[in-house]
């Protein structure tokens, strides 16, 4: 008798990329994806269920620079539609093939790892 044995084994991309932001488990991150964890992350940060984050609730994810230029009312907090907005511009700073996915080797981008900051 013969045994035989199958492994199954993700490219070592997909190893890199955090569970939480690819459920699908490709081993890419497309935009969707990316917004859905910052929508659960927002959900999670706003104890207070306000609807707003400040940058106190965001836990240095953000720096005050940024956090400013995420808040165009400028009332000191951000929504889940600024933050996300915030999410969009990281991702396609990172996508620099522009194939609408991030891989590993995006994700270890400087962009790449302001977004996985940004999710964390």
């Amino acid at each position: 008798m013969f045994a035989v044995a199958f492994a199954f084994v993700l490219p070592a991309h997909a190893a890199k990329i955090p569970a939480a932001l690819d459920p699908d488990h490709d081993g890419t991150i497309d935009l969707a994806e990316a917004k859905a964890a910052a929508g659960a992350l927002f959900d999670k940060l706003d104890k207070d269920h306000e609807g707003t984050l400040d940058i106190k609730e965001l836990q240095g994810r953000l720096s005050r620079a940024d956090f400013a230029g995420a808040d165009p009312d400028k009332d000191k907090t951000l929504t889940k539609d600024e933050l996300l907005v915030v999410v969009e511009q990281r991702f396609n700073a990172a996508n620099t093939d522009a194939d609408a996915t991030l891989d590993a080797k995006e994700l270890n981008s400087p962009a790449g790892k302001a977004l996985k900051k940004l999710l964390k």
